[in-house]
């Protein structure tokens, strides 16, 4: 491989509600090295499947337009599926940049699956929005979804990261909530419905019933970030290492800026959340 060829450059800001969008950043490293990131994790509402609709979509649209003011992206990354499924449309009418989000796998799943029973491992969050239900009707309507929302995996993700080690129990009590549900037994395909969830792979995989493909849609949402930036400038150039970026500090910043290294993040900061009812002035 040419490592010298210019590939497209620009900046991009990837947003999620703690560092599950990471999985997000390695997809975009691999595909598109010579990107500028920037990351911001509104930590201090971790995790967003606790937190009311309304309440979360006027604070990530507040959050997101005070972040693009102040890093200039050419392109944002809603690495989180709940922001994706309730902010979308308000982000893409306030921003004058493209704004690519990341939904569950619903579609991708219905493609490929043979025994025409998919699962869906989310938050409980986005396994009870109606926006779960219509992806089902539009793209993959002959299919049987079986659904887990499980609330503790996203936390064992964020750990994961870290470089803690997860014992096998914790997960497999997740994936036995989902596979042993009605017709579980028939499900040949997994799609991840957390970017959070990247970070487990290789426990899912391990520990499911054999057989089981699993679909984690971070690169697909980088490919999609490569479409919408076809004027950015080339560079051969390896990118400025951009800002972390989080609403409240980490407990253990050691661990987090030793995970967040690997990644090409060579600095934190804590950016400060806009007052209530900004994105609306």
């Amino acid at each position: 491989m040419d490592t010298g060829a210019s590939v497209p450059a620009g900046r991009s800001l990837v947003f999620d509600s703690g560092i599950g969008g990471m999985g997000v950043v390695q997809a975009l490293r691999d595909l598109l090295p010579a990107l500028h990131i920037d990351y911001l994790a509104d930590t201090a509402l971790f995790p967003y499947g606790e937190q009311p609709d309304d309440l979360l979509t006027s604070r990530i649209v507040s959050l997101l337009i005070a972040a693009c003011e102040r890093l200039q992206p050419d392109v944002l990354v809603i690495a989180c599926n709940t922001a994706s499924t309730i902010a979308l449309p308000a982000l893409r009418q306030r921003l004058n940049i493209p704004v690519v989000g990341c939904v569950p796998p619903i579609r991708w799943a219905g493609r490929v699956s043979k025994s025409r029973v998919i699962g869906l491992l989310s938050t409980s969050a986005t396994a009870r929005r109606p926006y779960i239900l219509q992806l089902h009707r539009d793209f993959a309507p002959d299919c049987r979804l079986i659904t887990h929302g499980a609330r503790r995996l996203a936390d064992l993700a964020e750990r994961a990261f870290l470089g803690e080690a997860i014992a096998d129990s914790d997960v497999q009590y997740e994936l036995t909530c989902l596979f042993n549900q009605p017709h579980g037994g028939d499900i040949d395909t997994v799609g991840l419905g957390c970017t959070h969830y990247t970070f487990l792979m290789d426990a899912f995989e391990r520990l499911s019933p054999p057989g089981i493909t699993w679909l984690d849609p971070a690169p697909a949402v980088a490919r999609q970030v490569r479409t919408v930036l076809p004027d950015a400038p080339c560079s051969s150039a390896p990118p400025r290492r951009g800002w972390l970026l989080m609403t409240c500090a980490p407990q253990d910043t050691a661990r987090l800026e030793a995970a967040a290294q690997r990644l090409g993040f060579s600095q934190w900061d804590v950016f400060a959340a806009p007052a209530p009812g900004m994105a609306e002035a």
